[in-house]
């Protein structure tokens, strides 16, 4: 199917360029896990951390890298 793992990389890079490019366009946010965190990243690339408390109540705070 792929001859080595880096076309499979490649695509896959492609592949995400395109989707917040679509996002970003549209004005959605793109939801996704980065170092065991919940992010969610706006249309204007601000990025927030999502958290639920005890009660299963959504907040989210500016996240950093």
């Amino acid at each position: 199917m792929f001859e080595t793992r880096e076309q499979l990389q490649e695509i896959l890079n492609k592949a995400n360029q395109h989707a917040r490019k679509q996002a970003k366009e549209s004005g959605a946010s793109i939801y996704y896990i980065k170092n065991n965190k919940r992010v969610r990243e706006d249309a204007e690339g601000n990025k927030f951390e999502i958290i639920f408390d005890s009660t299963g109540k959504r907040q989210e705070f500016e996240y950093h890298e």
